[in-house]
């Protein structure tokens, strides 16, 4: 409903503005075109606005209809302004005015000329293929339907009912690429590959031209880790070509910062002013395009020094592979970045030594299209400084690279401050993908009889796991399966369907609430369902214990789970119960890093599985190194045995494919952050009159703090509030 009305207000915004401005009268986009009836291209949001609405409606297929307009139309766009930038470099696009000995003369005649002269061809030059509505800005909210991808996630449901299943497994797949772990649109792809008259080549993501130097830097870092060099080699270079067409194409975009004004240019007085805040926004825009080059599809933050670091894995591969002269042009294209890196010198030393003689790599310079993108950026930001510190012009460098004599001496302390903020988060980043900050320390005490250590850090190849033993009885084990058959058999919520991970599995599962509420109506007994409560207390206790945490531990979430093997599909099966990943942040291999970010359970801390059987065949735990790939530690799983670990990226994790039977166990995880418990435990506490230890404990730890010195007694317990806001808790189907 919300989109609908901001559909509504932004549509009848735009239409009178323009009407104010241009004095026309708009034509409405004709369906089954995406151009109007003056044959010039609509706003593609007004088009996606419409779609939305559509799909609200259960209107599918003029949703499909306006939703695919409204992409062809913004594809149109995008090649019509870069046309229009093409045309207009006569017009001096691509120059810029150089520092002139007075500062006070740089923005002189000249300057303006070229401004009004290139402002006025691109405005000619767009006005042939677009309307004037469609030449304005979009909003905010529509740039990030789009760079989200989210337009792929309403036509694949379009699509879906219009019985279209081709065409909406490939919008699935488009929307997938950009949001991995988007575990619903994961599911989806699987039912598509089920149904019939859908083939492995209608999984094409159709946004890939737009995202190709993503694919070769993938490829280069696989090449690296299987060693093939000459492969690496040709991808890396693939990966820098790509790099810096990526990054003209979205330069060119830019062309729209001509066509209107700012508001913090809007209110300067002078013509000059005005005309140097203009180009510095046209510059600034362009340089941001580092950043949204350089960021991944379904990440919030770019990947920093994206193309010096290219630069430096493609220079180690020609050494690999034995080109020395290649190695040598290429170090030379890096230094023009970090011209005094000692790393880079000793390497170029070593090369030229080991060619001495060949007079040719002595002679050999740096790629003459970097050594162009490092001028131009350098003399851009010569003016964008030149801005900040004369026009108290805003402009973020997106660079790391940037050398200081760029800084006017005015800014360089508060410009230093910056730059060593961002390089201690970055070190600390670094930091954090080697050690586990985490606060806990494995090696505490196990306070409950019967438990053993199994496996520690040493034998599990890692920092801060455990196995431990003897947490249930084999009697207590089997009542607890019994509650999963229980509560499979009067409907569980999840009806046996198939795992969202692999369609060769099929699981029921169970919470607390809901095993509380079963035994309420009188469909299976209370003390089972007490002992499904009390098992996860226990684990909390050990867990808590033996992790050595000095604040209270809460329970996040709590969920029984049986996988079963689908008979007759096991054959040949190469994927996993559950793929590798970590609890608290979204893993990315390629790069070793996690991203603390949703769709992520960020305040998850410390995380278990304890085991109920082990007659089955597969369902291995495993952990693995950051590349998700090098197995570091394996866990059989068996009645009682309880995995316990930190949540983040120094334990990632997955389970190996179910392949016979049913695997059982309660999946745990739990935050030292109050706000975010589980409220459906405490819920479901209350129906029986339980209280969690945790919270008992909590109570213990207050009133001896706040207890009267002189009697040595604490105080009488406060009544829990029942009045407390819910937080709701994200489940995750392990």
């Amino acid at each position: 409903m919300a989109l609908r009305v901001k559909a509504c207000v932004y549509v009848a915004l735009a239409l009178a503005s323009v009407c104010a401005w241009c004095s026309v009268c708009l034509c409405a986009a004709s369906p089954g075109s995406s151009t109007s009836l003056s044959g010039l291209l609509p706003p593609y949001d007004e088009l996606y606005y419409r779609g939305v609405r559509a799909y609200f409606t259960e209107d599918w297929e003029k949703a499909a209809e306006f939703i695919e307009l409204s992409i062809a139309t913004r594809e149109a766009l995008l090649r019509t302004r870069r046309k229009c930038h093409d045309e207009c470099s006569s017009a001096g696009d691509e120059i810029v005015p150089s520092l002139e000995k007075d500062k006070n003369t740089l923005w002189d005649l000249w300057t303006l000329d070229w401004i009004q002269r290139r402002a006025e061809c691109i405005k000619f030059c767009l006005g042939r293929a677009v309307t004037p509505a469609g030449q304005l800005p979009v909003s905010l909210d529509i740039e990030y339907e789009f760079g989200t991808r989210n337009a792929y996630n309403f036509l694949q449901i379009a699509y879906y009912k219009l019985r279209k299943p081709r065409k909406a497994a490939a919008a699935a797949y488009t929307f997938f690429k950009a949001n991995p772990s988007h575990l619903e649109m994961r599911n989806n792809i699987e039912k598509y590959r089920r149904m019939a008259g859908v083939t492995e080549d209608a999984f094409e993501d159709r946004e890939r031209e737009l995202e190709k130097h993503w694919e070769f830097y993938d490829a280069a870092l696989t090449a690296e880790s299987s060693s093939d060099w000459p492969r690496a080699v040709n991808s890396w270079k693939e990966c820098v070509n790509e790099t810096l067409k990526q990054t003209d194409e979205c330069r060119a975009q830019c062309v729209v910062t001509s066509q209107r004004l700012p508001e913090e240019i809007d209110g300067m007085e002078g013509v000059y002013e005005k005309a140097a805040a203009l180009s510095l926004s046209l510059l600034a825009c362009k340089q941001a395009c580092v950043s949204l080059v350089s960021m991944r599809p379904g990440r919030v933050s770019p990947q920093e020094d994206f193309l010096p670091m290219q630069l430096e894995h493609l220079h180690i591969a020609q050494y690999k592979e034995g080109d020395l002269k290649g190695a040598v042009q290429t170090l030379r294209s890096l230094l023009l970045f970090y011209p005094k890196d000692p790393e880079s010198l000793s390497n170029l030393q070593i090369y030229t030594e080991s060619l001495e003689g060949d007079t040719e790599s002595q002679t050999t310079g740096p790629s003459l299209e970097i050594s162009n993108y490092v001028s131009r950026a350098l003399e851009e930001k010569k003016l964008l400084y030149f801005g900040v510190e004369n026009l108290d012009f805003k402009f973020f460098d997106p660079d790391l690279w940037t050398p200081e004599d760029i800084v006017p001496e005015s800014l360089r302390e508060s410009w230093r401050a910056e730059r060593e903020q961002l390089n201690a988060k970055l070190k600390e980043g670094e930091k954090l993908l080697e050690v586990d900050d985490s606060g806990f320390y494995a090696g505490g005490p196990v306070p409950l009889v019967g438990v053993t250590i199994t496996m520690d850090d040493e034998t599990l190849n890692g920092t801060n796991r455990v196995v431990l033993d003897g947490v249930l009885s084999q009697s207590e084990c089997d009542t607890v399966i019994q509650l999963a058959n229980i509560a499979a058999s009067v409907g569980d919520g999840y009806k046996g369907r198939r795992s969202p991970h692999t369609p060769h599995e099929k699981f029921e599962g169970l919470t607390i609430l809901k095993a509380f509420k079963l035994a309420q109506d009188g469909l299976l007994n209370q003390s089972d369902a007490k002992l499904l409560h009390e098992a996860g207390e226990r684990a909390r206790i050990l867990i808590h214990s033996y992790f050595r945490s000095h604040s209270a531990l809460y329970f996040f979430y709590t969920h029984l789970v049986c996988r079963t093997a689908i008979p007759g599909h096991q054959e040949g099966r190469l994927d996993l119960s559950h793929p590798v990943h970590v609890d608290n942040c979204i893993l990315e291999p390629e790069t070793r890093q996690c991203w603390r970010e949703a769709p992520a359970f960020t305040h998850r801390d410390l995380s278990a599985v304890l085991y109920l059987n082990d007659d089955f065949e597969g369902g291995e735990l495993f952990f693995t190194d950051r590349d998700a790939k090098t197995v570091t530690a394996r866990v059989k799983p068996s009645c009682g045995r309880l995995v316990g670990f930190t949540s983040g990226p120094v334990n990632p994790h997955g389970v190996t494919a179910v392949t016979a039977g049913r695997r059982c166990a309660l999946a745990l995880w739990f935050t030292t952050e109050k706000l975010h418990r589980d409220m459906e435990r405490e819920e479901a506490e209350a129906m029986f009159g339980l209280e969690g230890k945790e919270e008992m404990e909590e109570k213990e730890e207050s009133d001896s703090k706040h207890a009267p010195a002189r009697s040595g007694r604490s105080q009488p317990s406060k009544v829990r509030s029942k009045e407390r806001e819910r937080v709701s808790s994200g489940k995750d189907e392990l």
